[in-house]
């Protein structure tokens, strides 16, 4: 597996988990649903990290393109963190309407963030970024 898969592959390890809180949270299983929330969140987490600190500063040394792509990956992952603290609160009160609506508008937000990495960052790093194999640890 080479890098850009290992990357898509944490996408989906994180829907996984999501996919998994979500189904807990519908059973009305409080306990699991926390469980695999503290997987997701920990996984989605190191995953913003690594390409905040790693790279998504690697790609913009290397295109020059400080104002590009980045950008709006940073400023969506914002975005996201924002709905982990109410999708948090939402499964802290154990709220099941609130965490299935939060949960359904952070879904959407991953997937269509994942899509643009997928299919435009991810291929634009594996063309410029000297060392992405490196970055991108095996699990």
């Amino acid at each position: 597996m080479n890098a850009i898969e290992r990357l898509i592959d944490q996408h989906r390890a994180c829907d996984a988990h999501l996919v998994d809180c979500e189904s807990a949270v519908r059973a009305g299983q409080w306990q699991p649903a926390l469980s695999h929330w503290q997987a997701f969140e920990t996984a989605m987490l190191a995953h913003f990290t690594l390409e905040e600190t790693q790279l998504f500063p690697a790609f913009e040394d290397a295109t020059g393109m400080r104002m590009g792509p980045t950008v709006v990956m940073r400023s969506e992952h914002e975005e996201m963190r924002a709905l982990l603290t109410d999708v948090q609160a939402a499964l802290s009160q154990q709220d099941a309407a609130a965490f299935l609506g939060h949960g359904e508008t952070l879904l959407i937000l991953m997937q269509q963030h994942n899509m643009k990495e997928e299919n435009v960052l991810y291929p634009m790093c594996g063309q410029h970024v000297a060392g992405l194999e490196s970055m991108v640890a095996e699990p």
